[in-house]
């Protein structure tokens, strides 16, 4: 059985209006964090032009697979194995990176690995697209921010929703220019950087 997230349902659209602009003349793209699949099968589908590469932690893969299968998609590729501080990131080089609420389900030092590894997988002038609900200047953009803050600490002190700034200086160190910053539903940004050299 398929894994689903009612999330993905729900902001694919959004999403989708803003890589038609980000991705419009992009070849190859690794996605971070696939969780269920059901991304990668819709946004491949929209962009046949565009070689989508899945990634996730290994328990994670039969769940993306079946979505894989039951989307026959050519361009759509079986998941890497990519936990973001201890697997070998992939080897190939790409013009584009997505994810998608991956962030603040992470530690911070696992947020720290994961912007050096795009730092290093994407090419010059490729663009990196984060997803996901963020703070500015240390505060809360709305009241289900913070109140969904609150529910991911509980459930992991690690993990929260971080700032655009400390994100931004990370990017910075690992070679990338911020770029975009699209307003989303439901109190989500779609952020976006560039690799210029």
């Amino acid at each position: 059985m398929k894994p689903f997230a009612e999330s993905c349902q729900q902001n694919r659209g959004p999403i989708l209006e803003v890589l038609r602009v980000e991705l419009a003349d992009r070849s190859r793209l690794l996605e971070i964090g696939s969780g269920t699949g059901q991304h990668a099968v819709y946004f491949g589908a929209e962009f046949p032009q565009l070689l989508w590469q899945t990634s996730d932690v290994a328990e994670m893969h039969g769940g993306i697979q079946a979505w894989l299968d039951e989307a026959g998609l050519a361009n759509v590729l079986a998941p890497l194995t990519l936990d973001v501080c201890q697997d070998e990131w992939p080897q190939h080089s790409y013009d584009a990176v997505f994810s998608a609420n991956t962030a603040h389900i992470m530690a911070w030092s696992q947020v720290e690995c994961f912007i050096r590894g795009i730092g290093r997988v994407l090419q010059t002038g490729g663009v990196f697209c984060l997803y996901g609900p963020f703070n500015y200047n240390g505060r809360y953009t709305s009241e289900s921010n913070a109140r969904f803050d609150s529910w991911l600490k509980s459930r992991d002190p690690l993990s929260g929703l971080r700032d655009f700034e400390a994100l931004d200086d990370l990017a910075r160190a690992a070679g990338l220019v911020f770029e975009r910053d699209y307003a989303m539903p439901a109190n989500n940004r779609t952020l976006v950087w560039s690799k210029r050299s």
